[in-house]
């Protein structure tokens, strides 16, 4: 590097810290430096990818992916230092100076992460953001595709439609939610029944260890690559791509939404579907989405709503008779079915027009709210008495932009070891729920008494969900299940705590393989894998 490139990236580095908060206070002036060093010895610059509080893009680099509100207040704690790296080169140094300096890093990928882990943390931390790894290659012929983190499921979606009408990837109904999470969280949508989990169809990854090393499948060896696919990537190290495998969809799919208050049944037909709804052809997929509606002049009236939301991987000729022969109680009729492409479907389920396929190349939603979320997972069908005491705590103040979304399981859920990946939800289980309570921006001052809330209504549900232990899905990220101390030695009593919940069995060999590769615990947050180091 010559002495005139030598003195800009000086002036760059004077520039950053004249502009960062009290640097004596922080200690980041010595992150800054050594970064600086580090990409300066490999013809880096950082000119453009490094971002302190003092810098005026710092707040909107900052806000920009965060996808709940809970996490944008003023008395939010902040990072140091964001770094949104353009090079896969860019990130070793980062992790090489976070270590020296004693600073926790968060990888963030779509900011969908329900608590804020991957950008907020009370002790010193800076932010590694991925939002630049978002290129994606598709190979039809082979149907695969290799997808780095930083990109959105729904571009993944759209990228895999160009090529091709009649494939497919298994991953959520939410085109906003980065790769990056989804992929190493599990990751599910409306194909689970019949492909199973995005994780389940992944076949090859990149990874930079703890030592800045560029590991894939091969050199990285089965433990870790097992540990990635479903126990949550940022305990390992950072996920830069993942190798896909894709899934055949037919030409045309049928959609269906049909909607029941209490007045016309509903509690009988959410009583029935979770008879049948885990049993059906593993090609049709019906989830029920529980909502209150306010009606009457004065909106003073309330009832529930069940919305049954349903994929079928076929024609409509061929659906009604498979739902006449096991579900006629909902009376579906040709009229409430409609056949589209399966791309189509994607936006059928997100809420979009069916014609807007580039909308799903955005990486945000159309409003982004405050919210908090809990997660279940039911064995035996709920009794209607069961469900009427949902229906009454539906009816309380906080529960009017109440979710509550029940999924179905069996088909090819059934058919996976729960050991075959860290997500162990497999067999035994007839659908997960989905717990979600929303408020708007004037009530922030009473998050509280939302939270409050989902927790009464996540208390009421111990009697008829999962137990020993009360499972959970790290995708819907709960800290009121557990979380580790943040500083110190991660205590292995305290991490099962949560870990069992989400992972069952598998948390022990996560742990396992968190000691070999990461022995010094870099890679942490609240609910990261503990090293028996």
């Amino acid at each position: 590097m010559n002495t005139r490139s030598i003195s800009t990236l000086t002036f760059i580095l004077f520039v950053i810290l004249s502009c960062s908060s009290t640097a004596s206070a922080d200690g980041h002036e010595d992150f800054l430096d050594c970064l600086f060093h580090e990409l300066h010895n490999h013809n880096n610059s950082i000119s453009n990818v490094v971002y302190t509080p003092r810098n005026s893009s710092y707040s909107s680099i900052l806000r920009f992916p965060i996808q709940n509100l809970r996490f944008t207040s003023e008395s939010t704690p902040k990072p140091l230092v964001i770094i949104t790296p353009e090079h896969e080169s860019q990130i070793p140094p980062v992790i090489r100076c976070a270590k020296a300096n004693g600073i926790q890093m968060r990888t963030r990928s779509g900011g969908h992460d329900y608590e804020g882990l991957s950008y907020v943390s009370e002790v010193p931390f800076v932010i590694l953001d991925l939002i630049n790894f978002n290129e994606i290659t598709v190979d039809a012929e082979k149907k695969i595709a290799w997808v780095e983190s930083g990109a959105t499921i729904g571009s993944l979606y759209y990228r895999i439609a160009e090529k091709s009408p009649t494939l497919g990837f298994p991953a959520g109904v939410c085109p906003t939610v980065g790769v990056g999470g989804h992929f190493s969280g599990g990751g599910y949508g409306t194909l689970l029944r019949k492909y199973g989990l995005a994780a389940d169809n992944v076949i090859d990854a990149r990874i930079i260890d703890v030592n800045g090393r560029t590991l894939d499948r091969k050199s990285m060896g089965e433990d870790l690559f097992w540990a990635i696919r479903g126990g949550g990537g940022a305990s390992f190290g950072v996920i830069l791509a993942w190798k896909v495998q894709l899934v055949d969809v037919p030409e045309r799919v049928t959609v269906f939404t049909i909607q029941k208050t209490l007045e016309q049944n509903a509690t009988q037909l959410v009583h029935r579907w979770q008879y049948i709804a885990h049993k059906l052809d593993q090609d049709l997929f019906i989830r029920i989405i529980l909502t209150r509606l306010n009606y009457g002049q004065d909106g003073r009236n309330m009832t529930i709503v069940a919305a049954f939301n349903s994929i079928f991987l076929g024609g409509v000729d061929r659906l009604l008779p498979l739902m006449q022969e096991n579900f006629p109680e909902l009376g579906l009729v040709r009229e409430d079915c409609t056949e589209m492409s399966w791309i189509q479907s994607i936006l059928y389920f997100a809420g979009f027009p069916i014609e807007s396929r580039e909308i799903l190349l955005n990486r945000t939603q159309p409003t982004v709210r405050y919210f908090k979320a809990k997660s279940d997972y039911v064995q035996k069908p709920i009794p209607e008495y069961g469900l009427e005491g949902i229906w009454r705590l539906f009816y309380e103040a906080e529960a009017q932009e109440a979710v509550v979304i029940f999924s179905p399981y069996g088909g090819r859920m059934d058919e996976i070891s729960e050991s075959a990946l860290p997500f162990p939800h497999r067999a035994g289980n007839s659908y997960k729920i989905q717990h979600l309570v929303y408020w708007e921006e004037e009530e922030a001052q009473n998050s509280d008494r939302y939270i409050s809330w989902i927790r009464r209504l996540y208390s009421y549900m111990a009697l008829y969900v999962s137990r020993s232990p009360r499972a959970a899905y790290i995708n819907y990220r709960d800290l009121d299940i557990g979380v580790n101390n943040n500083e110190g030695k991660i205590s292995y009593a305290r991490a099962s705590i949560w870990g069992i919940k989400y992972f069952k069995n598998n948390f022990n060999r996560l742990v396992r393989v968190k000691s070999i590769v990461d022995p010094n615990n870099f890679f942490r947050n609240e609910q990261s894998i503990p090293s028996l180091h």
